[in-house]
Order: structure tokens, then C-alpha cells, then sequence
């Protein structure tokens, strides 16, 4: 678990006071995006052993808020307005935003220059992470299976402004990269309040195979985007939430 140690040159977190030297105190955040998502981020900080500092949202953009770590669950316009203020800051980032993937090569090579700490994540749930290893693996088997033709739903809530998800993109991604080489079609549904599902199908002339992953709340995607944040402080690079996952507190 990371934790921040106060020293002597440290701003103190929002409320705390003036902790001594060698004194715990919590992670601080700077939640961008003050919506749902952030929202929850903020109930679930405590349990995390962080602390919300700062707020950025429409008619709160107070950046020069004291953070560790920024958790950004804005919107993908907004995203590219937001990005160099991280890069001014030298702020480590966890984007949780989705849909800006045709900003990703520009953002990405503004971090690496410099030398910015950010964990992107089309979903930050541990279950569709892990999901996401089983259906490469399922993908990496039925390659060799001609008959069988994949495809990938996505179902989601009626106010969720992506489709197909960023989650449905990366599936389709992690199956080609584990060899499957046919088509795969994607499909979305939006409507009422689902909070995500994902099912990947594998269809032959005799039967069909499916995998479904259901969230049940938001809350496993702000616990994940909270682990994040305690991983990515004092790391520099570009990372995945498998790469929190699998690389853990080393």
C-alpha cells in the first residue's frame, strides 16, 4: 500500500493540519470529474487511505489544489484540455475517461517526456480485468477452431456516451493480440441504468460458447481506480490496470 510520508517541505493535506516528520497521512486526490464516478471515488478515498483534496469540474477548477495523485473521470473533450495541466504539475494521473482513444498517441508521448506517472484504463474493476485474461485465453484456444465466429455485447446505461465501450474495444483488442484473427463483431445496448455488462460469445455450427462479465454497481470501478492511485504515486511511465494487477507493490 502506498502511503505519503509528510517531511518538512510538504504542504499539508486539506484539514490536517501540520503533520510532523515520519507522520502517515493519506494519499491526497484531485478529482477531475465530478460526477458519478468521482463522486463515488470520494466515499470510497477513506478506505483507501486517501484523502480528496481538491475538485475540478464545471465551475470548480480550483488546479492549484495540494494532490499526489490525480483521478480523472471527466469526459474525452475535457481530457485534452486537462492533460497539460498534469504535465505542468508533473502529477501522476489515473484517467478513468473513455473515448479519446484517437488522443492516445499524443498524450502518451507528452508523458514520456515528461516523465509523468499515468495508469489508463478503459475500466478500472479488478472482475473485468481478470475477465479480461480469461477471454484471451479462450480467444488464444478457439483461433485454432475455424468454425467458430466471435462477437462481443456490450449493454450499458441510457446516459453513457460511448458505443461500443471502451471495455467492448479492449476485449476485441486482447483477442486479436492472443492470435484470433477472424472478424469479430461488436454490438451495444444502452438503456435504462445498467451499470455494464460484457458477454463474449464464440458461436459454431453445434453449439456456443459464452463469457459474461456483470457489474452490479460502480463501485468495483472507483475501489480499482483507487488502487490505482496508490500504485501509480512515486512510479513514472504509462500503465494499464493490468499492469497494477499483475506487477502489484513492486
Amino acid at each position: 500500500m502506498t502511503l505519503r510520508h509528510a517531511h518538512g517541505h510538504a504542504g499539508p493535506s486539506a484539514g490536517a493540519g501540520s503533520p510532523g516528520r515520519g507522520t502517515i497521512v493519506p494519499l491526497r486526490l484531485l478529482l477531475v470529474g465530478y460526477g458519478k464516478m468521482g463522486r463515488l471515488v470520494e466515499e470510497l478515498a477513506p478506505s483507501h487511505l486517501c484523502e480528496v483534496t481538491g475538485r475540478i469540474d464545471v465551475g470548480l477548477s480550483d488546479w492549484s489544489a495540494p494532490a499526489d495523485v490525480a483521478v480523472d473521470f471527466s469526459t474525452a473533450e475535457a481530457l485534452g484540455a486537462n492533460f497539460p495541466r498534469y504535465v505542468e504539475r508533473r502529477l501522476a494521473v489515473v484517467i478513468g475517461t473513455t473515448g479519446w482513444s484517437a488522443l492516445a498517441a499524443e498524450l502518451r508521448g507528452e508523458a514520456e517526456r515528461a516523465g509523468l506517472g499515468v495508469v489508463a484504463a478503459a475500466n478500472f474493476s479488478i472482475g473485468v480485468n481478470l475477465f479480461q485474461m480469461i477471454v484471451a485465453e479462450a480467444a488464444r484456444l478457439l483461433q485454432r477452431h475455424d468454425p467458430y465466429g466471435a462477437w462481443i455485447h456490450e449493454a450499458h446505461h441510457a446516459a453513457k456516451r460511448d458505443a461500443p465501450s471502451g471495455t467492448a474495444l479492449l476485449l476485441r483488442d486482447v483477442m486479436a493480440e492472443a492470435g484470433y484473427r477472424r472478424p469479430i463483431d461488436i454490438s451495444s445496448t444502452r438503456a435504462g441504468a445498467i451499470p455494464g455488462v460484457h458477454t463474449v460469445g464464440f458461436d459454431g455450427p453445434s453449439d456456443t460458447i459464452e463469457l459474461t462479465h456483470t457489474a452490479r454497481d460502480r463501485r468495483g470501478f472507483a475501489a480499482g481506480a483507487l488502487v490505482a492511485a496508490r500504485w501509480i504515486h512515486g512510479r513514472r511511465g504509462w500503465f494499464t490496470m493490468r499492469d497494477v494487477l499483475e506487477k502489484g507493490e513492486g
